[in-house]
């Protein structure tokens, strides 16, 4: 990897192209998916609406081809940590054939026995090399574009050295009625802003509906931290979307969810594993814990990237595995040499290829180990 310090100056690599030229995206937050289940395993107990709940999860459910590094199913049954990658699409409805950028990428990691969920932010811009991918690197938020959910999964598994066990994707068109299906979410500005239909003032708390809350969580130019400070606000967001989730106990309430996730929502969770979490790991939605990964700016070719420094990447690599009980490493260079938790070896640093074409090599050098 090159010295961060000279990645402003790098040569360029490939030509400019207009495909990937920075464009304006309708930045998202997302909805955390342990709360969809707890809030509709919740009610449906109490209104007798399980096969409206079935029939509407069940419709979002898509199998994909993602390479799963372990057999989710045990990890479930036996009560152990998990991981979801949460996807906001700026694509509108799911049925559009255009793929869309993932401008929001979210990997929570969910420990029933410490009760706590672990939201990690990965910036959009961050470089990256996409497995099966013709370009020697490329913003992350383009995996998905170029190999749909698979590609997205397994270049934040290369990123990161951690295994993601389910992926949901959201688009715009459903966040929006999801906040106000809950009655909207109460936040507290870090900055003064109006923005949209967002108009708030730092420090003073101000209940946000559904297009006030899209708004406050997509501002982003006039923020000194810029896409970090729009990260955090999505993050609280979300955080209280959660909170004002579990709450919910009237039956329009439950109806409005339920059609606010109807062709908004793509997953590979099916409705029996949602209903499993809900009962093994409900609890740990009362204790959430975020951060983000910290690039540095740098362009190639003319296009700006955020580049993690290693410590940085062993920073957040460690305290994901940590959340899901697993060995953390002293060095990325040392993942290449770890056998898994479950004991299978890793590619010793090797570039290899998976059963769906993708190389299992990064733009970190640092490899998968679990």
């Amino acid at each position: 990897m090159q010295n961060q310090n000279n990645d402003k100056n790098n040569i360029t690599k490939r030509s400019n192209s207009t495909h990937y030229k920075k464009r304006n995206h309708k930045a998202l937050w997302i909805i955390f998916f342990i709360v969809l289940a707890a809030i509709v395993f919740g009610l449906f107990k109490g209104y007798g609406a399980y096969q409206k709940a079935e029939k509407t999860f069940n419709k979002a459910y898509e199998a994909g081809d993602t390479n799963k590094l372990r057999n989710v199913s045990n990890v479930i049954s036996q009560n152990k940590p998990l991981s979801i990658l949460l996807l906001g699409t700026d694509t509108g409805a799911l049925g559009r054939h255009d793929t869309g950028r993932t401008d929001t990428l979210i990997l929570a990691t969910v420990n029933p026995k410490k009760e706590t969920i672990h939201l990690t932010s990965i910036p959009r811009d961050t470089k990256v090399t996409v497995p099966g991918d013709s370009q020697p690197y490329e913003k992350i938020n383009a995996a998905y574009t170029i190999g749909g959910p698979s590609s997205a999964v397994q270049t934040v598994q290369n990123l990161l050295n951690v295994p993601i066990d389910f992926y949901a994707i959201v688009n715009m068109g459903g966040l929006e009625k999801m906040v106000n299906a809950v009655g909207g979410v109460e936040v507290n500005p870090k900055l003064t802003f109006h923005y949209g239909a967002a108009n708030v003032v730092k420090g003073q708390k101000v209940l946000l509906n559904g297009k006030q809350a899209l708004d406050y969580s997509r501002m982003r130019h006039d923020d000194p931290l810029g896409d970090y400070g729009r990260q955090a606000r999505q993050r609280e967001v979300l955080q209280k979307l959660v909170m004002k989730g579990m709450n919910i106990s009237s039956l329009p309430r439950y109806k409005e969810i339920l059609n606010s996730i109807s062709g908004n929502l793509k997953t590979d969770m099916k409705f029996n594993d949602m209903l499993a979490i809900r009962e093994r790991y409900g609890n740990a939605t009362h204790h959430i814990k975020s951060e983000t990964l910290q690039g540095q700016n740098a362009v190639f070719d003319g296009i700006d990237y955020e580049v993690p420094s290693d410590d940085e990447l062993l920073k957040i690599t460690n305290n994901i595995r940590g959340s899901l009980g697993l060995n953390t490493f002293s060095s990325l260079s040392e993942a290449q040499n770890q056998t898994d938790d479950n004991g299978n070896g890793s590619n010793n640093g090797s570039s290899s290829t998976n059963s769906n074409g993708y190389s299992s090599s990064n733009a970190y050098s640092s490899q998968n180990a679990y």
